[in-house]
């Protein structure tokens, strides 16, 4: 490496609203530049969350940019770029941790590899599991079709099908790609000002495909790098299951088709695209509508079925003729009855995060009453009979709460809707920071059911201690965790991601960074 004093690595961060990410990505960055000239360049897009304060206290040693307005991911990654010092630029996300040793293995890489222009490394998330998007393959017309329309997620391995992922290449090994992801982008200062740097009409997204593009168009390669491992949390700034996300993504993918493809091959990409973006939104559209309309269409069914059901029971038993009522009653009484009842269920809070029994039988009967007063005022031909509304009432009442609680015993071993099993949790850490966690949890009224505590350096001072780090795996199983939280400045980021990963997604996790009150 270059020992010189020469800034070997500028660091820039741009931030938005994600305050406290932000303070654990700079902590570790912190950590990771040691025994390193490095520079750090953090630039704000008018946070509303006292980013910048936080920045100004905590991180002295930060170049710190304060934009008055928000102009953009590309346009504040080249405020800092054009300033920097380094040898090297990493563009890195405030929603990452970075290892100890993540940036001098990829600077000691970069030095052994003239030819390398960008490099990337292997990304997990905030549940320890594999980020495909660590590396991605050129967006070609047939790749974007194919990771659009699902065949990338329905063949996964295949070289065909998942060319954007490179689903096919093995994650563990080092390799050449197209698309490095800009939450890493790791670059050579001099290939930035061969190329140029970001292109400021990409807003957001998109711009890393641009500019790894452009670093292969000069004749450098890109590599993933997955001999260190960084988290990122993926979302905290977007979120992805949005329809702004859809619309924003894809149009700087049309940005980007524009940019570099001509004649009939832009013609059919940007085709292509537009398609992509009616097919996603009407995916999410239907998406939001059944996980937000589980429940009342779920309700719907049960009552209309009740309905139907009730109406030949009573035919048979008050008329002995099944077919006493007209089809009418199906389709007009029963819908009228269904929705009057789902209506009144919504506004007495039938449908809250939180609903209670109670409130299932107020917002039936509230609706039952409702169904007497219009009856009244129907046309002879639709008043099929009182005892049908009467039998259904009953129905609603003895189903729809037995369901709710069915699901809830099932999911949390009890009867009362209002109580959730609190996460069993476990603490690693040594002793005060131990204690600084639980402090923490009271302060914030956390409802977490501490089972124990993991403490660090052979420390045993807790009557709560159930064992050692190399025995973590099994203490998760033998007392069902459910939780887990890492207190930072006991710990290194290499370790805390080795157990996210070891352990995977079946678990929760929490880091806690050093000296911080949140």
């Amino acid at each position: 490496m270059d020992d010189s004093g020469s800034v070997q690595l500028s660091v820039v961060v741009v931030n938005y609203n994600v305050k406290y990410f932000l303070e654990q990505c700079l902590l570790s960055i912190r950590r990771a530049q040691r025994g390193l000239n490095v520079e750090v360049w953090v630039v704000d897009n008018q946070s509303a969350d006292d980013s910048v304060v936080m920045v100004e206290e905590k991180f002295p040693e930060v170049r710190l940019i304060a934009n008055a307005n928000n102009p953009g991911f590309s346009m504040a990654n080249n405020q800092a770029i054009r300033q920097a010092k380094g040898k090297y630029i990493l563009l890195l996300n405030p929603d990452t941790v970075v290892g100890e040793d993540t940036f001098s293995k990829t600077l000691n890489f970069m030095e052994a590899h003239p030819e390398a222009g960008g490099l990337g490394v292997k990304m997990i998330d905030g549940a320890g599991v594999f980020l495909p998007e660590s590396r991605r393959g050129f967006p070609s017309p047939f790749v974007a079709f194919a990771k659009t329309f699902g065949l990338a997620r329905l063949f996964p391995k295949s070289k065909r099908f998942n060319r954007y992922h490179l689903g096919y290449l093995d994650a563990e090994q080092t390799h050449e790609a197209d698309v490095l992801s800009g939450a890493f982008m790791l670059m050579r200062k001099s290939v930035l000002d061969e190329i140029g740097l970001l292109d400021e009409q990409f807003f957001m997204y998109g711009e890393d495909i641009d500019l790894s593009y452009r670093i292969q168009l000069a004749g450098y390669k890109n590599y993933y790098f997955p001999e260190t491992t960084i988290i990122h949390y993926k979302g905290e700034s977007t979120k992805k299951g949005s329809l702004n996300y859809v619309r924003t993504f894809y149009h700087a993918m049309i940005l980007f088709a524009r940019k570099h493809f001509q004649g009939q091959q832009a013609f059919w990409f940007i085709r292509m695209l537009q398609a992509a973006i009616y097919f996603r939104a009407g995916l999410t559209l239907v998406a939001n509508f059944f996980k937000n309309a589980y429940w009342p269409l779920v309700d719907a069914a049960l009552l209309y079925g009740g309905l139907a059901f009730l109406k030949n029971i009573w035919a048979l038993y008050r008329y002995d003729d099944l077919h006493y009522f007209q089809p009418v009653f199906l389709y007009f009484n029963a819908p009228l009855y269904v929705s009057i009842w789902l209506i009144a269920l919504f506004f007495s809070g039938g449908y809250d995060a939180r609903s209670s029994v109670g409130q299932l039988v107020r917002g039936i009967l509230a609706g039952t009453v409702t169904i007497a007063a219009v009856y009244g005022f129907l046309n002879l031909e639709y008043r099929s009979s009182r005892a049908i509304i009467v039998l259904g009432t009953l129905w609603a009442l003895a189903l729809l709460p037995s369901l709710r609680l069915l699901r809830h015993f099932i999911k949390e071993g009890n009867f009362d809707l209002s109580n959730t099993t609190e996460k069993r949790l476990l603490i690693i850490g040594s002793p005060p920071e131990i204690r600084r966690t639980q402090d923490l949890l009271n302060q914030a009224r956390v409802r977490k059911n501490l089972i124990g505590v993991v403490e660090l350096n052979n420390a045993v001072f807790s009557l709560q201690h159930l064992g050692s780090l190399d025995q973590l795996e099994v203490l998760t199983k033998i007392y069902h965790i459910d939780e887990l939280v890492f207190c930072a400045k006991d710990m290194a980021n290499q370790v805390i991601m080795h157990w996210m990963m070891q352990l995977g997604a079946k678990l929760e996790y929490k880091i806690l960074p050093e000296d911080s009150q949140t």
